[in-house]
């Protein structure tokens, strides 16, 4: 054990001096990740898009319409920058991306609204992009709610309606709304707590792999196995022993700027992150290794873990729900680490369930920790036996 021991700290030496030694350690296991966490928590510090672009086209031109429009404008969301003279114009406006959408009033809409004949107010907004479509067309959507309410409000207070009668007629169901856990519906809180950590694991599969094939490449493999005494188990935990604590010391940095600083919710305690951190880091790794193994080869197995990747943050079920996607995706979802550490966030850390409620991707990401098992005798043929092939 002692003899073990004394390999793994002779490797891990070594190890930290190719990791200092060589650039691209350093930027993609410091600088890079840092500089993603920073640039997506920045990005959107607001919460929401705010003063989106939109216009108006006012065929109307009554005290009432102008009234509605300071209303859109005056929407932390939506900022009115155009008024166009023709549909044309503004559509032309929104396909030229100067305007996310915009709300057309006809001649007429004033006296029909007055006489209850209930007219047709159009808006039109793109969804090219998504978060700035919805957006649009929830403000106004509410513009066009605003107008008829009062209209109507106007007209029975002109009656002598009570405003308890009037509230009642107006709005007959109160909605009385929850949003668990992210009441402000902040988008950092939604895409950062994915997007980030899916982009350190990108980082840590490719290190993985690229720390591999460099052995290869640079004709130092032999030496490497040589150092372990030709155990393949302790050349590869002295090899990423400095990696582990590296991309651990980062990602633990990233949650506590997340939950400590910014305040993300996290009911589920210190504890579920901690824990959350060493999955990550430990699954991204082993899937690494085993990409190599599989495929040892640095071009190959770089290739493989950018496409497995890049790929996470759709099958993650963040952006677009996993229940919705066809069955053969639904079961293609299992073999991606970061959906089951999005998971784990979702149901522990965020709504504070017990780690219990999520088990299975507890043990799948223990189960990507130890898929280097799996290849582990083929790694070692690699090292001693393959010729680096560019």
């Amino acid at each position: 054990m002692y003899r073990y021991a004394k390999d793994i700290w002779r490797l891990a030496v070594r190890e930290c001096r190719i990791l200092l030694k060589n650039r691209i350690y350093g930027f993609c296991m410091i600088v890079f990740p840092l500089l993603v966490m920073f640039f997506f928590t920045s990005l959107l510090s607001e919460g929401q898009p705010q003063e989106l672009p939109v216009g108006v086209v006012d065929h109307d031109n009554t005290s009432t319409t102008r009234a509605l429009v300071q209303r859109l404008d005056a929407f932390q969301t939506s900022h009115v920058v155009a008024h166009f003279a023709s549909v044309a114009d503004a559509r032309r406006a929104i396909q030229e991306n100067h305007i996310y959408g915009f709300i057309y009033f006809p001649k007429g809409t004033t006296d029909e609204l007055l006489a209850s004949r209930q007219p047709k107010i159009s808006f039109y907004y793109t969804m090219t992009t998504l978060s700035a479509g919805s957006v649009v067309y929830k403000d106004m959507k509410t513009i066009a709610s605003l107008g008829s309410a009062a209209v109507g409000q106007a007209t029975l207070k002109a009656r002598g309606a009570t405003d308890e009668q009037i509230k009642a007629l107006l709005q007959p169901i109160r909605l009385d709304l929850h949003q668990i856990n992210n009441p402000w519906t902040n988008y950092n809180i939604y895409l950062s707590t994915m997007m980030v950590p899916g982009l350190m694991m990108l980082f840590m599969f490719l290190i993985s792999a690229y720390s591999l094939g460099t052995e290869l490449k640079f004709n130092t493999s032999k030496e490497w196995v040589a150092m372990a005494d030709g155990n393949i188990l302790v050349a590869i935990i002295g090899k990423f022993l400095p990696q582990t604590v590296v991309f651990f010391t980062i990602v633990l940095c990233y949650e506590y700027y997340v939950f400590g600083h910014l305040g993300f919710p996290h009911p589920g305690g210190w504890l579920i992150i901690v824990l959350l951190a060493v999955l990550q880091v430990a699954a991204s790794q082993g899937f690494g290794i085993f990409a190599f193994g599989l495929m040892p080869s640095l071009r190959m197995s770089m290739s493989i873990c950018s496409l497995w990747a890049v790929l996470s943050f759709s099958m993650a079920g963040s952006a677009f729900p996993l229940m919705a996607m066809d069955g053969p995706l639904k079961a293609l979802s299992w073999l991606f680490p970061l959906r089951h550490y999005f998971m784990i966030y979702q149901t522990c850390l965020f709504n504070g369930y017990p780690l219990f409620e999520a088990w299975f991707h507890l043990a799948a990401l223990v189960a990507f920790t130890i898929m280097p098992w799996l290849v582990i005798g083929k790694i070692k043929n690699a090292m001693l036996t393959y010729v680096y092939i560019p």
